[in-house]
């Protein structure tokens, strides 16, 4: 079953140092947490800010060309997570075809915030990453000041991530 979602939020990983865009479920509030290049983070996060650039960026491009030649992106699905990779589809209609195609979620977010599709989350990928939400992270650093930091981060709510921006 597919589940409607929408941007609930992005973030830094204080440890890898990568973005994190966080989708919210709208029908039962689940929190999926995709970390996602910081090229497509700065995507997202000009569409979210409404920040407009002279040039257009990659995404804006590519919505630029499907207007042109008359395709819609209908939706993207958030699909699949295999070996701590994230899967998207993205489902595109002309007036002579269907068309679907894998993607990364990063760039199929992007796309669609441009476009004002709908983004789904497939009932693997909630499932999935609840199993991945009982693997206890470990602090690398272990000084004083980083077991504050990872005792802070452990107790945050899914619900502050939205506060803050790339």
């Amino acid at each position: 079953m597919l589940h409607k979602a929408s941007i609930a939020g992005m973030t830094m990983d204080p440890e890898s140092n990568n973005p994190i865009v966080f989708l919210r479920t709208d029908d039962g509030g689940e929190v999926i947490p995709i970390w996602i290049g910081l090229l497509e983070a700065t995507s997202i996060a000009s569409v979210l800010q409404d920040i407009q650039f002279d040039r257009p960026m990659t995404h804006d491009l590519f919505k630029n060309f499907m207007g042109r030649v008359h395709v819609e992106l209908m939706k993207i699905e958030i699909c699949d997570i295999r070996d701590n990779t994230f899967f998207a589809r993205m489902h595109f209609e002309s007036k002579e075809s269907v068309i679907e195609m894998d993607a990364r979620p990063s760039d199929a977010i992007a796309l669609a915030l441009r476009l004002s599709a709908p983004i789904y989350i497939d009932d693997v990928v909630i499932e999935k990453s609840k199993t991945q939400e009982h693997v206890q992270a470990e602090a690398s650093d272990q000084s004083q000041e980083g077991k504050k930091w990872a005792d802070y981060l452990e107790k945050l709510s899914p619900d502050a991530f939205g506060k803050y921006k790339v």
